[in-house]
């Protein structure tokens, strides 16, 4: 297996910190924008996407700032995606952090990926 690249992006997004952390770290959030239903129990969590699953570990969370997942696949590995919240202290413009990991070619269909979630995130959150 090849190794994996990690790669990170962010989305600047107008919403209050503690709003946008409900969509990033509860199920019925997750639901809203990153998958077509997500369950959990306790640290697992379960995203349903066309019928298919994918199941996850909550890694670690620190409220109101951000939630990191590895895949059930990835258990021995060192991947994970996380999602954290950033906000300027200076200007106090919000952005989301996104952290995720994949193979050399799939980079950019990983990104792609990310900018429609987050698209669809910010136009649950009217930011767009």
């Amino acid at each position: 297996m090849e190794d994996k690249v990690k790669y990170e992006m962010e989305f600047p997004i107008q919403a209050s910190p503690s709003l946008l952390y409900q969509y990033i770290s509860t199920p019925s959030g997750l639901s809203e924008w990153y998958a077509d239903n997500v369950n959990s129990r306790g640290e697992l969590f379960t995203f349903i996407w066309d019928g298919s699953e994918e199941k996850a570990n909550l890694v670690s969370k620190k409220n109101g700032e951000r939630i990191k997942f590895r895949w059930e696949d990835d258990t021995d590995t060192p991947y994970y995606f996380e999602i954290r919240i950033q906000v300027d202290e200076i200007t106090k413009d919000v952005s989301i952090m996104i952290t995720d990991f994949a193979e050399e070619d799939e980079i950019d269909e990983g990104k792609m990926l990310w900018e429609n979630m987050i698209s669809d995130l910010k136009q649950i959150l009217g930011s767009s």
